[in-house]
């Protein structure tokens, strides 16, 4: 089951599952009501999947989420539609990065916060897809360097200072970021919500890094005996969660309310500059990618425990949906090059899609990015203010071009 739609227990009780409950009561025991009018209904007239301010769509709603951050013109690309929507500003953002719903855009004043308007809830044996109004929801106090992680209940922000609050997300939902609740101590990673709790790395007395579990109040419930030396880079997956260390990985998942560590090792000693330090995949998938250095890539199969380094020569960007579909890789001749994981070898490959490679080189965190859904991949272009959707499931074919007005420097996608 997504981890979307678990029944999440928080330090705030009945408020934080409001949403949920919606969701819950509506699945369980009123599919009878699919048909009732819209608007406002009664509890007992509410449609199934009901969702307030929301309208259910029959496929994913997916945007992409656009910024320069010279300009601070910022954008909602809308997929299904094509349309493009014009949002406030947000100059000199460090970073865009998404929970699936929300962008969070940093920058050293505060991380602001945007509803893209489109989220998908997976029950596990059926899927809801939602469209709403495009709106802030507010600035978080933490800026550049902050880490945010969510699930359905919470919104979990790391500081640069690893300190970590939470924020209850149906008050994001509604449009306010409402209060924090912070976490006790220090973190050397990202506070990530999963399986009802809150899993971190925190320094021990004998400055090893080890895993912590919390509640949503923040107790300590649990502590796999495990370590994670320099961790960099975290994901979760329908495995776990995953955190990236000095050897390799260290996969955290839940069974049944009891929690168990597992190193996933590289299998030999791999230089600090390439090892993976940040993840990339599709959501929902258990495979994941990272940049291996400037001229290759790793591929970790949560699934089978282990690593891959595919030989690609200079990475710009990557990623890939998973399960036997090509890994995506932007190269510096400004093609995206798609590879066969199990082989290594390159079996297609765009004609030069990027305006300026100087520029991508030189982006930092502004610059080529590769999103990935279960059909599509999307490559912005700053340099030539568009951004392509790749169907790479047909040979790494441009499907759609869209040109904005602005250099989408900063890119993710939102709907999942």
């Amino acid at each position: 089951m997504s981890l979307f739609v678990r029944r999440n227990v928080t330090a705030w009780g009945p408020i934080a599952l409001v949403s949920l409950a919606l969701l819950a009561t509506s699945c369980a025991g009123q599919d009878g009501n699919a048909s009732a009018p819209k608007g406002s209904p009664s509890a007992s007239a509410t449609p199934h999947g009901y969702v307030e301010g929301a309208r259910e769509a029959a496929e994913q709603q997916s945007r992409l989420l656009l910024n320069d951050p010279g300009t601070g013109d910022t954008r909602v690309l809308d997929l299904i539609t094509g349309k493009v929507h014009q949002v406030s500003r947000s100059t000199g953002a460090s970073g865009l990065t998404t929970d699936g719903r929300f962008g969070y855009l940093h920058t050293a004043s505060g991380t602001r916060v945007l509803d893209g308007g489109a989220w998908t809830v997976d029950h596990g044996d059926h899927v809801h897809y939602y469209r709403a109004a495009i709106r802030d929801a507010g600035r978080i106090p933490a800026g550049t360097g902050a880490r945010v992680r969510s699930d359905a209940a919470v919104t979990a922000v790391t500081g640069r200072d690893g300190r970590a609050a939470l924020y209850r997300r149906t008050e994001l939902e509604k449009g306010e970021v409402g209060n924090p609740r912070p976490l006790p101590g220090t973190h050397a990673s990202a506070v990530v919500p999963y399986a009802e709790h809150l899993l971190a790395l925190t320094a021990d007395a004998d400055g090893a890094t080890k895993v912590v579990v919390r509640d949503r109040k923040g107790k300590r419930v649990a502590a796999p005996e495990a370590e994670c030396e320099d961790p960099r880079g975290d994901a979760v997956t329908r495995r776990g969660v995953v955190f990236g260390c000095a050897d390799g990985a260290l996969l955290i998942s839940e069974d049944d309310g009891g929690f168990t560590a597992e190193e996933i090792p590289y299998g030999a000693d791999v230089p600090a500059g390439e090892r993976a330090s940040s993840f990339h995949h599709r959501a929902g998938s258990d495979t994941l990618t990272a940049r291996a250095g400037n001229r290759a890539v790793w591929v970790l199969d949560v699934t089978e425990r282990t690593w891959t380094r595919v030989r690609t020569g200079p990475v710009l960007a990557v990623n890939t949906a998973g399960e036997g579909s090509p890994l995506l890789v932007l190269q510096d001749d400004g093609a995206l090059h798609g590879y066969d994981i199990a082989t290594g070898k390159q079996v297609s490959r765009t004609e030069r899609l990027l305006t300026d490679i100087d520029e991508a080189r030189t982006g930092g965190t502004a610059g080529p990015a590769i999103e990935v859904d279960r059909s599509r991949a999307y490559l912005n272009d700053p340099a030539g203010s568009r951004v392509y959707e790749i169907d790479y499931n047909d040979n790494l074919r441009v499907a759609r071009t869209f040109d904005l007005d602005m250099e989408p420097a900063l890119m993710v996608e939102t709907g999942r």
